[in-house]
């Protein structure tokens, strides 16, 4: 596609990129790491060490408009030197507008120390044997089949059950819950291409921790759940009930989602290179670089948002006060100055996981330790059960035919669909 192809196109309102968007990500980047694009403003940045400077800068770039972008709409224009005073007055009126995703300081870091105390290396070594088994009972449905679609047979169900356990939902409600929110933000609006952003996307999460805080701090018990209802601030206030449950529901079905997608891409790869595959079969200490790998060549979150609340110069552009700039993670991922040759794929990359899917600064995803040790243990059983994993010709088309269909968000990348065929293994479950 040449220049005017790529910039008649509206990336967020348009599914032409959805199926690949790293071609327009290097069109944007050869321009200049940061490039405003043409039909709504917004300032693109592609470029790693950019998007890493503007992630650390937050006095300058706010995240008000995290998870609503180019469409988060303030009542009075946002004019003026320094559009703080409008932020702060109106950001309850954005989608998600009090969200620890929206968050800035000093409520994001207090926030954030609330949520790190459910993501410890603690946590996360007690919650691992619970991974594995529940990787093996999800396998043993489909495992003599010879066949599965991953999301819904697997990736789907292990991310959330997995969340589930370390939040302390009640096993009673497991089922209702993979019920309700299997195939996370399928139909949420979060980035769609289609569709205005929810103020409230995660409603049934939001309603079920509710009555689960409440219960919790009216009838404390020796429970994840109690804890997750009574830890206090820092400063050693109690949060309000809203805040605990908000943070409850964000953190449940935003980890759901980022796993989800990380091992559909994960198992895309092994399916579709056997040579990896055999290799991690023979090398298993080569399954946490994979893990960075994957999540490196193509990040489950294409990108964040942020709101400038005063001028700034970035890679040599003026960015004036109210300016909606795009943190394009995909597309640092792929910037040649700091990986090379970015569009392969290399298990043995040196600086894989100098990635930023995850963001950095403040705003980087609490949950990803959880994501990375969820990705390891559904790589070894997975490969363990199951020989010469491969995609579905059936279902997605010869080698040099395929066709995959991803969710159509320009803020998240989600296959839709993942059909695999295997061989059942003969490995002694352990």
């Amino acid at each position: 596609m040449n220049e005017s192809g790529f910039e008649a196109i509206d990336y967020f309102r348009s599914n032409d990129f959805v199926a690949d968007p790293y071609p327009y990500y290097d069109h944007l980047r050869e321009r200049c790491p940061v490039h405003r694009e043409s039909h709504h403003g917004v300032f693109m940045v592609t470029g790693y060490e950019e998007v890493v400077a503007v992630e650390a800068d937050n006095k300058v770039f706010s995240a008000c408009n995290q998870v609503s972008g180019p469409f988060a709409e303030f009542p009075v224009p946002l004019e003026g030197d320094d559009v703080s005073p409008i932020i702060e007055q109106h950001r309850g009126q954005l989608p998600m507008g009090n969200n620890i995703l929206t968050a800035d300081q000093p409520r994001h870091t207090a926030l954030r120390s609330l949520a790190m105390r459910h993501f410890t290396p603690k946590r996360l070594r007690e919650t691992e044997p619970f991974m594995q088994s529940i990787a093996d009972k999800l396998i043993d449905k489909f495992a003599t089949r010879g066949e599965c679609e991953l999301i819904s047979d697997f990736s789907g169900p292990f991310s959330l059950l997995n969340i589930c356990a370390l939040l302390g939902v009640p096993e009673p409600d497991h089922a209702e819950f993979l019920e309700q929110l299997l195939g996370p933000f399928r139909d949420r609006g979060l980035g769609s291409t289609s569709a205005p952003t929810p103020a409230q996307p995660f409603g049934f999460a939001h309603a079920r921790f509710r009555s689960y805080v409440e219960d919790r701090r009216a009838n404390p018990r020796d429970d994840i759940l109690t804890s997750v209802a009574t830890t206090p601030f820092p400063d050693g206030t109690m949060p309000d009930v809203d805040d605990v449950v908000m943070l409850a529901s964000t953190l449940f079905v935003a980890g759901t989602g980022t796993t989800t997608g990380m091992l559909a891409t994960a198992l895309r790869i092994l399916g579709e290179n056997p040579e990896i595959q055999q290799l991690l079969r023979d090398d298993p200490e080569q399954i946490p670089n994979f893990v960075e790998e994957t999540l490196r060549i193509d990040s489950p979150v294409k990108g964040a948002f942020r709101l400038s609340r005063v001028a700034k110069t970035v890679a040599g552009v003026d960015l004036p006060a109210g300016s909606h700039v795009m943190l394009v993670f995909a597309g640092a991922n792929h910037d040649p100055r700091r990986f090379e040759k970015p569009d392969e794929f290399r298990i043995d990359r040196p600086n894989s996981r100098e990635h930023v899917s995850f963001g950095r600064g403040i705003h980087a995803c609490a949950g990803a330790p959880l994501a990375r040790a969820e990705g390891q243990v559904a790589i070894r059983r997975l490969l363990d059960r199951l020989d010469d994993i491969r995609v579905s010709e059936d279902k997605h088309g010869r080698v040099g035919e395929r066709t995959f269909e991803y969710l159509p968000t320009y803020q998240l990348r989600h296959l839709d669909r993942l059909h695999l065929d295997f061989t059942p293994s003969n490995t002694t479950l352990t």
